[in-house]
């Protein structure tokens, strides 16, 4: 008997729109004859279900559990297809686990900690991979410019410390942009991560595991058309993907061994991207950040990554979902 799969959408954040991208993909490609796929959107205004009819029916949140047709469905596992809080900051699978509910990424306590760059990056120095130099801020307590500047060295990355999608990132050239950069970023976020620049090319590395192995998807090179891998590069086409990525194996290992590593350290689990950039004068990948939830619309990397290795999405997310049981 085909077990029952909650696919959950949407959310509370921006980067709801990229959610249901990666939702209809997802739904798309879910093995039918393994398993019954109902898509439950969580937006601001309630937790969803829409039948044949195209009627939105709400979800019990006391079990999670969905009526259809007069019969009580309840979820033997979830496909968790939301980026953005509550779904990617480990909200959601903090219900879940209260529901003894199996799910199809990090724990809550990973998802939280990963959701935070400033958290992210620091929790790597520690496990000893080399990221960024950087200052975390808060809006309560506001930095001068120049401050900041006699502790990081120009050019800077400003992004909101929370969230993902490359929504309120700036690249700062020159000193007189900082103060715009940061409130760009704090009218998304209440922490700001403020980045030293690393030159070097950027790569991206899907990784996940099946069957209790961890696995590194074929490394894709990002180039894009603006100054960085901002909203328009990943979404609307002002980038380049190169997958795989042509690189000397060598540094290919490298980029591998760290996306493995950084895999353990955060206690991942289902698939997530790691994003670095490789500085050929240090001869070593900076990482930069870790995607509990990464895309899966058709602009996203993994599904490219996936069929480079040769997998079919149909057969990856049903290895997802049976990694969770």
């Amino acid at each position: 008997m085909n077990k029952n799969i909650a696919l959950v959408t949407g959310g509370y954040s921006g980067e709801s729109v990229i959610s249901y991208k990666s939702a209809s993909t997802i739904l798309a490609n879910i093995d039918s004859t393994k398993w019954n796929c109902y898509m439950i959107d969580i937006n601001p205004e309630g937790w969803f279900f829409t039948n044949q009819n195209q009627q939105k029916q709400s979800v019990d949140k006391n079990d999670f559990s969905i009526t259809v047709d007069g019969n009580k469905i309840h979820f033997d596992a979830v496909l968790i297809g939301m980026h953005g809080t509550p779904g990617e900051d480990g909200k959601l699978q903090g219900y879940f686990d209260c529901l003894n509910i199996p799910y199809t990424s990090c724990n809550a306590a990973s998802s939280a900690l990963t959701f935070n760059k400033r958290y992210t990056v620091a929790v790597a120095a520690f496990a000893g991979i080399s990221v960024a130099s950087s200052m975390h801020l808060f809006k309560h307590s506001p930095v001068d410019p120049q401050e900041i500047l006699k502790t990081l060295t120009l050019p800077l990355f400003v992004k909101p410390n929370n969230g993902g999608s490359s929504l309120g990132i700036s690249k700062v050239n020159v000193a007189d942009d900082l103060k715009s950069a940061l409130d760009k970023a704090f009218n998304v976020d209440e922490q700001v991560l403020v980045e030293e620049f690393i030159s070097g090319r950027e790569f991206t590395i899907g990784v996940f595991k099946s069957k209790g192995k961890i696995i590194t998807l074929p490394i894709t090179e990002i180039i894009s058309e603006n100054e960085f891998f901002d909203f328009q590069a990943k979404y609307e086409g002002a980038s380049k993907e190169i997958t795989p990525a042509e690189i000397e194996e060598a540094v290919a290992d490298k980029i591998r061994f760290e996306a493995q590593k950084a895999y353990e350290v955060f206690n991942c689990n289902g698939v997530v991207r790691i994003d670095f950039i490789y500085n050929e004068t240090s001869a070593k990948p900076f990482m930069l950040e870790i995607n509990t939830i990464p895309g899966q619309s058709s602009a996203s990397i993994i599904p490219q990554q996936v069929k480079v290795m040769g997998w079919n999405l149909k057969d990856f997310y049903s290895a997802l979902i049976e990694e969770c049981f």
